[in-house]
């Protein structure tokens, strides 16, 4: 398989098919690295990762079913399980943000973006490790009291959430994708 094939076969897999194992610290590092492979006006470097493993993703859980109570005292038990069953199912969770940084050439678009390409480096990255992932933004994704318990600092805006792991035989197979044609265009000015 090429590389472009390759690539073209990472799909993001449900956090309920991701099972252990789990990358190692080798494997981790190394998506993570490509982290630098993004563009980066300026070299801020504005992406940031915690990761959430063991024991820590039930606190993490809790965390997150927490909030959203604290957000909707009515929020439906299933939604909550929900919450509550994500970090427990993926050996690894990732908490994205980035750090932004007051800069008169590079304005805050500019570093979300780059953050966000980063993150697609670092899913790609562990896709052609062998794994599966997927990036789930949401409600507590926004919400100041999650990013502030998981902590994020001045100027630091949370992106989401990354979960990884094993892709599990019961995962649904990936859907044939057509060409880009509906969405690329040419402007011929």
């Amino acid at each position: 398989m090429t590389t472009l094939e390759a690539l073209a076969s990472r799909r993001s897999i449900s956090a309920q098919y991701l099972t252990a194992p789990g990358p190692n610290d080798v494997q981790i590092n190394a998506a993570l690295d490509l982290a630098l492979r993004a563009p980066d006006h300026g070299r801020i470097q504005p992406w940031r990762y915690r990761l959430i493993r063991g024991a820590a993703r039930e606190r993490f859980a809790e965390l997150l079913v927490n909030c959203a109570l604290r957000r909707d005292p009515a929020t439906p038990p299933p939604q909550l399980d929900k919450l509550r069953s994500r970090p427990l199912q993926a050996p690894l969770a990732i908490v994205l943000s980035a750090q932004l940084r007051a800069d008169p050439k590079v304005p805050a678009i500019e570093q979300q973006l780059s953050a966000a390409a980063a993150a697609m480096n670092v899913l790609n990255a562990f896709h052609l490790q062998g794994f599966g992932a997927i990036w789930l933004t949401g409600p507590s994704s926004y919400d100041p009291a999650v990013a502030t318990a998981l902590g994020c600092q001045e100027g630091e805006q949370l992106l989401g959430f990354m979960y990884v792991g094993t892709i599990s035989a019961q995962a649904p197979k990936a859907l044939v994708r057509t060409s880009g044609a509906p969405f690329v265009s040419e402007w011929r000015g």
